[in-house]
C-alpha cells in the first residue's frame, strides 16, 4: 500500500498529462494546468530542501575543519549576504523588505543584489568558463589524438572549429580570393557548425528525446519504481 499509491498517482497524473497532449479541451486543459501548478509548488519545495541540504553540508565542513573548509565557508557568506540581499531591498523589478532602497541605489548605481550579480558573479563565472576552454582543448587533444581514420576527422573538424572561432582565423586566410571565400577558416567553420553540427544535434535529440519517452512510459506503467526508494 505504502507503493502502491504513489504508483497509482503517477499513472493517472502521467496519463492526464498525455491525454492532454492530444485533447487541449475541458477537462483535460483544466487538468493539465492544476497539475503543473502543482509541479511548480512542490519543485519550490525541492529548492528549498536542496538549500538546507547545501547549508548543512557546508556547516558540517566548516565546523569539522575539513579539508578546503574556507572554500565552503565563502560559500555560506556568498550564500548569505544574495539572500539577505534579495529579502531586504530585492532584485531589479521586485521591492523587498526596505523597498526599491532608493539610497542605496543611488550609491551603487544598482540594487545590491544586482550589483553583486553584475559585478561579482558574472566576472567570476566568465573567469572560470575561460579557464575551462583550456582544459576542453586538453581534453579534446586526448579524445581526439590521432588514432584511427574517426579520430583523424574529428582533430581536423576540432581544430578548424577552434580556429576558425578566433580572429587568427580571419588573418590567416584573408588573401583568399572572394570567388573562393568559402575556403576562408571562417566560411568553413560556419559551414560545420550550420550543417554537419546541427544534423549530429538534432540526431542526439531525437535519440534523447525517444529516451525520455521510453522512461517517462516505465514511470506511468509502474515498471521503474527507482524513484520510490531502494529497490526496482
Amino acid at each position: 500500500m505504502k507503493k502502491n499509491v504513489p504508483l497509482i498517482l503517477a499513472f493517472i497524473s502521467g496519463m492526464l498529462i498525455l491525454v492532454a497532449g492530444f485533447i487541449p479541451h475541458y477537462p483535460f486543459a483544466m487538468l493539465e494546468e492544476t497539475l503543473t501548478n502543482w509541479f511548480m509548488i512542490i519543485s519550490s519545495f525541492a529548492i528549498l530542501l536542496g538549500q538546507s541540504s547545501l547549508i548543512q553540508a557546508n556547516v558540517t565542513r566548516v565546523a569539522r575543519r575539513s579539508p578546503n573548509w574556507q572554500y565552503h565557508l565563502a560559500g555560506l557568506i556568498s550564500f548569505g549576504l544574495m539572500v539577505a540581499f534579495g529579502l531586504l531591498w530585492g532584485m531589479e523589478h521586485t521591492p523587498g523588505i526596505f523597498g526599491h532602497g532608493e539610497a542605496v541605489v543611488r550609491n551603487l548605481g544598482i540594487k545590491p543584489f544586482d550589483y553583486v550579480f553584475e559585478y561579482a558573479y558574472m566576472p567570476l563565472s566568465a573567469t572560470m568558463f575561460a579557464l575551462l576552454a583550456f582544459y576542453i582543448a586538453s581534453a579534446a587533444y586526448r579524445a581526439f589524438i590521432i588514432r584511427s581514420f574517426e579520430s583523424n576527422l574529428l582533430m581536423i573538424t576540432a581544430v578548424i572549429v577552434m580556429l576558425g572561432r578566433t580572429s587568427f582565423a580571419t588573418l590567416l586566410t584573408s588573401w583568399i580570393p572572394q570567388s573562393w571565400s568559402f575556403l576562408r577558416l571562417p566560411e568553413i567553420t560556419d559551414f560545420i557548425m550550420q550543417y554537419p553540427n546541427t544534423a549530429a544535434q538534432r540526431a542526439i535529440l531525437i535519440s534523447a528525446s525517444l529516451g525520455i519517452v521510453g522512461a517517462s512510459l516505465r514511470i506511468i506503467l509502474g515498471i521503474e519504481r527507482s524513484y520510490l526508494g531502494g529497490g526496482k
